[in-house]
Protein backbone atom coordinates (compact mmCIF):
# COMPACT_ATOMS: atom_id res chain seq x y z
CA UNK A 1 0.00 0.00 0.00
CA UNK A 2 1.31 3.03 -0.77
CA UNK A 3 1.31 6.11 1.63
CA UNK A 4 -0.92 8.80 1.26
CA UNK A 5 0.14 11.88 -0.36
CA UNK A 6 -0.02 15.28 1.23
CA UNK A 7 -3.30 17.07 0.37
CA UNK A 8 -4.65 14.28 -1.69
CA UNK A 9 -7.67 11.78 -1.04
CA UNK A 10 -6.22 9.21 -3.36
CA UNK A 11 -3.23 7.97 -2.28
CA UNK A 12 -2.43 6.95 -6.31
CA UNK A 13 1.10 5.24 -6.55
CA UNK A 14 1.99 8.03 -9.50
CA UNK A 15 0.83 10.84 -6.88
CA UNK A 16 2.68 9.57 -4.45
CA UNK A 17 6.24 9.24 -6.31
CA UNK A 18 5.24 12.86 -7.60
CA UNK A 19 5.28 14.17 -3.95
CA UNK A 20 8.13 12.58 -3.58
CA UNK A 21 10.46 13.20 -6.14
CA UNK A 22 9.39 17.28 -5.93
CA UNK A 23 11.13 17.72 -3.02
CA UNK A 24 13.96 19.91 -2.95
CA UNK A 25 17.46 17.83 -3.78
CA UNK A 26 15.49 14.52 -4.26
CA UNK A 27 16.31 14.19 -8.18
CA UNK A 28 19.57 15.79 -7.37
CA UNK A 29 19.95 12.43 -4.95
CA UNK A 30 19.14 9.99 -7.36
CA UNK A 31 20.93 11.98 -10.24
CA UNK A 32 24.46 11.73 -8.05
CA UNK A 33 23.79 7.83 -7.32
CA UNK A 34 23.34 7.37 -10.83
CA UNK A 35 26.85 5.95 -11.81
CA UNK A 36 28.66 5.04 -8.30
CA UNK A 37 27.78 4.57 -4.84
CA UNK A 38 28.42 7.77 -2.49
CA UNK A 39 29.06 9.13 1.07
CA UNK A 40 26.69 10.69 3.03
CA UNK A 41 29.55 13.93 3.32
CA UNK A 42 30.45 13.31 -0.61
CA UNK A 43 26.80 13.99 -1.53
CA UNK A 44 26.67 16.35 0.75
CA UNK A 45 29.34 18.68 -0.82
CA UNK A 46 28.40 17.70 -4.45
CA UNK A 47 24.58 19.12 -3.48
CA UNK A 48 25.46 21.96 -1.54
CA UNK A 49 22.32 21.38 1.03
CA UNK A 50 22.29 21.38 4.24
CA UNK A 51 23.01 17.82 6.74
CA UNK A 52 19.68 18.03 8.13
CA UNK A 53 18.04 18.09 4.46
CA UNK A 54 20.36 15.26 2.85
CA UNK A 55 19.63 13.06 5.55
CA UNK A 56 15.98 13.96 5.47
CA UNK A 57 15.86 13.05 1.75
CA UNK A 58 18.18 10.14 1.96
CA UNK A 59 15.72 8.53 4.41
CA UNK A 60 12.69 9.25 2.59
CA UNK A 61 14.48 7.83 -0.48
CA UNK A 62 15.27 4.62 2.04
CA UNK A 63 12.10 4.18 2.68
CA UNK A 64 10.38 4.34 -0.36
CA UNK A 65 12.78 1.82 -1.73
CA UNK A 66 15.00 3.74 -3.98
CA UNK A 67 18.45 4.14 -2.43
CA UNK A 68 19.96 1.76 0.32
CA UNK A 69 22.52 2.05 2.45
CA UNK A 70 25.86 -0.25 2.02
CA UNK A 71 27.93 0.60 4.83
CA UNK A 72 30.81 -0.57 2.74
CA UNK A 73 30.37 1.67 -0.34
CA UNK A 74 27.91 3.93 0.85
CA UNK A 75 24.31 5.21 -0.22
CA UNK A 76 23.53 3.49 -3.57
CA UNK A 77 20.12 3.23 -5.99
CA UNK A 78 18.13 -0.36 -5.33
CA UNK A 79 17.10 -1.72 -8.54
CA UNK A 80 14.04 0.20 -8.70
CA UNK A 81 15.93 3.28 -8.15
CA UNK A 82 18.25 2.29 -11.27
CA UNK A 83 14.79 1.39 -12.93
CA UNK A 84 13.87 4.76 -12.12
CA UNK A 85 16.53 6.43 -13.50
CA UNK A 86 16.24 4.59 -17.08
CA UNK A 87 13.05 6.32 -16.87
CA UNK A 88 14.34 9.92 -16.68
CA UNK A 89 17.43 9.46 -19.12
CA UNK A 90 14.96 10.00 -22.34
CA UNK A 91 14.37 13.24 -20.39
CA UNK A 92 17.56 13.79 -20.14
CA UNK A 93 18.30 13.60 -23.77
CA UNK A 94 15.74 15.69 -24.47
CA UNK A 95 16.57 18.44 -21.71
CA UNK A 96 19.84 18.53 -23.52
CA UNK A 97 19.05 19.30 -26.83
CA UNK A 98 16.44 22.02 -25.24
CA UNK A 99 18.75 23.72 -24.04
CA UNK A 100 20.99 23.99 -27.31
CA UNK A 101 17.72 25.41 -28.32
CA UNK A 102 17.13 28.53 -26.31
CA UNK A 103 20.87 28.97 -25.43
Amino acid sequence: MVKRVRGSTTGRPIMALLDLLGRRWTLRIVWELREEPRRFRELQDLIGASPTIVNTRLAELREAKLVELDEAVGYRLTALGNELLRLFLPLHVWSEKWAKATA
